[in-house]
């Protein structure tokens, strides 16, 4: 008999079908068993015997395949039941869970449910999570390509890292050094020089940074992209604010009892997001909160109070900030006067999510950049080749999956979106 899933129950009203799930809560009586299914559309309640349920020894989790006739009966998980007709079990579950998932909440510190990550995304709540990041994701690769962009797929292993320095993951490839990549960075330039113009890409990235924050991890999603003939960063900027748009409409047409289940307000996004320059933001930061020791960045102290800034005086969950210093942004991207580059951070609710900008695309600036950054132009030939025949005006960002989520979804650690974090300490599951 071929399986039916418990959301398409209501069309078979009457008829015997066959449903297939984990057991997620068991309820005798004296006269009647409940036995409540879960499979990946949601519940079913099963009604079986007690004489029936006395041959089973079921267990929470256990994997079974019951068949039975489909009736209307609404209760707490749908307005249909099943009166139960026969019961295989297809695997049993160890009756000792580490992460009790048929509870409200799964009621278990971060690093426990991380441990025991396969098991806790069993629970809804969990399970929602990456269903809302999967349509992220969804989302902004619908937008891009109906914007004329095409996806691409970069190398994760590379010669020399897009940012320089250090912070990279060193891999022996057949007698040679090879990374791991931070970022698509120099592909999407390429791609674009190469006369594609608009490219995405969504795919992991790499940063051997030794830190153990609640918002940075040692890999994650990044979604990218890049175009050809803007005519400054702004026009990124104004792409980015239609594409949040395009987001969260995708989110409230489409996932609204997802977002319910997770009790998950969707933020208003202005037609034109407030925008503020670095340095002026440094000074407001200064006389209004005291704060003094901030020197061409913000600290994550500082993005949150910057914001709340904003937020009291426009209303906005988001803020541009622009014009970081030359000496903050890597070699690529276009500078803006003696100190000051055309490039932008997108802060949500005080984190930051975006990094974004024009690049250099002339091929004597470049060299020079590089330079005076301390890189050797020798070991980017194929990246610097690509300016030497033709690069047009272009730039683009990058937006944190992981850290997008967590602010949509009011989380305080990226790690509750990281499927399977990878940080300093962690390299399994």
């Amino acid at each position: 008999m071929e399986r039916v899933l418990a959301s398409e129950l209501s069309v078979h009203v009457g008829m015997i079908v066959n449903v297939k799930g984990w057991v997620y809560r068991i309820r005798r009586l004296k006269q009647v068993c409940f036995v409540v299914l879960r499979d990946r559309s949601g519940f079913v309640q099963c009604v079986l015997t007690p004489e029936l349920e006395a041959t089973l020894d079921l267990t929470h989790e256990t994997v079974v395949s019951i068949k039975g006739q489909v009736r209307e009966g609404s209760n707490a998980f749908g307005n249909e039941e099943i009166d139960v007709i026969s019961v295989e079990i297809l695997n049993p579950a160890a009756p000792d869970l580490p992460v009790q998932v048929n509870n409200a909440n799964v009621e278990v510190n971060l690093d426990t449910m991380l441990e025991h990550r396969v098991l806790a995304l069993r629970h809804p709540k969990e399970a929602a999570i990456f269903k809302i990041q999967a349509a992220i994701a969804h989302a902004f690769a619908g937008f891009l390509s109906r914007e004329g962009f095409t996806e691409i797929h970069s190398p994760k292993l590379v010669k020399e890292g897009a940012e320089g320095g250090s912070n990279v993951f060193k891999v022996e490839y057949f007698g040679q050094t090879a990374y791991l990549a931070q970022s698509p960075q120099f592909y999407k330039q390429m791609m674009v020089i190469s006369g594609f113009e608009r490219v995405f890409e969504i795919g992991p990235v790499f940063r051997a940074e030794a830190h153990s924050t609640s918002r940075h991890l040692n890999e994650y999603i990044s979604l990218d992209f890049e175009m050809a003939f803007i005519e400054d960063e702004h026009v990124l900027m104004a792409l980015e604010t239609r594409l949040l748009k395009s987001i969260f409409h995708h989110l409230k047409a489409l996932y609204t009892p997802v977002l319910s289940l997770l009790e998950v307000e969707l933020p208003h996004v202005p037609d034109v997001i407030p925008e503020l320059k670095l340095s002026e933001a440094i000074r407001i930061l200064k006389e209004e909160y005291g704060k003094t020791e901030l020197d061409g960045d913000l600290d994550p102290e500082g993005e949150k109070l910057i914001s709340k800034y904003i937020r009291e005086k426009t209303g906005s969950e988001f803020l541009f900030l622009t014009h970081y210093s030359q000496k903050k942004r890597p070699m690529y991207t276009m500078p803006c006067g003696a100190e000051e580059t055309r490039s932008f951070d997108l802060l949500y609710n005080g984190l930051e999510i975006t990094t974004g900008g024009l690049r250099i695309h002339h091929y004597d600036l470049l060299m020079k950049r590089m330079m005076e950054k301390g890189l050797d132009p020798a070991q980017y030939s194929s990246y610097l080749e690509a300016f030497k025949y033709g690069a047009p005006p272009h730039g683009g960002l990058a937006i944190g999956l992981e850290r997008l989520t967590a602010q949509l979804l009011g989380f305080s650690n990226v790690r509750r979106t990281s499927l399977f974090p990878r940080d300093g300490h962690r390299l399994t599951p």
